[in-house]
């Protein structure tokens, strides 16, 4: 799990309430936004996946906190032309038939499709593996998937990193995020480096 503990450990201790969160998962019950969770300061959450954590499951069905779930592809998309200024962008209408949405069609020939509005918060708290100074970022791996687009759809962006290196030291083809969409950048601590569900396989 890639979460800015450092940050979300800020938050739990200023003790904000009635928070909206985009993620895309919720954590477990006692890490990442699990421990906005227990704190009830979340009120709403925006996210693709939550089968984790139970006490949020619990949260929900109490009407204690609102949920918005979304596909993958789609928070990214939202996230996407938030950042690009794009009000609305459409994804297929077979990823969920069910779905209320507005329904367009580019022409006469065209698959149907849903809008979607786009997403952009008031701060963004993103985790890289490097930065420099300059707020310069390098993601690992699947790091990738959500942040670029996060640090690029909110008004204020604070970027957490496992390292902090000197000016010049990450290799410009290499850098995910440069550092135009960065507000503020630390290097974070103690990091647990859990991991959501362990899986083996037998000899």
């Amino acid at each position: 799990m890639r979460h800015p503990e450092n940050l979300i450990a800020a938050v739990r201790r200023k003790g904000t309430k009635s928070l909206t969160i985009v993620s895309n998962n919720a954590g477990v019950d006692d890490f990442g936004i699990g421990v906005l969770l227990q704190q009830r300061q979340v009120k709403k959450m925006i996210s693709t996946y939550v089968g984790e954590n139970k006490l949020f499951e619990q949260l929900v069905l109490s009407g204690e906190l609102q949920v918005e779930l979304n596909p993958q592809g789609t928070l990214s998309e939202r996230l996407r032309a938030g950042g690009a200024g794009i009000p609305r962008s459409t994804r297929p209408q077979a990823t969920a038939p069910w779905s209320p949405k507005e329904r367009r069609r580019a022409n006469s020939t065209a698959a149907s499709t849903f809008m979607e509005r786009c997403i952009r918060g008031d701060f963004a708290f993103i985790k890289a593996w490097k930065g420099d100074r300059w707020g310069n970022l390098i993601y690992r791996k699947t790091a990738r998937n959500f942040n670029p687009m996060m640090a690029t759809a909110a008004d204020y962006v604070i970027a957490e990193v496992e390292e902090l290196v000197e000016l010049g030291k990450l290799d410009p083809n290499q850098v995910h995020t440069p550092g135009i969409f960065i507000d503020a950048i630390f290097q974070g601590q103690n990091y647990a480096k859990r991991i959501e569900r362990r899986t083996t396989r037998k000899a």
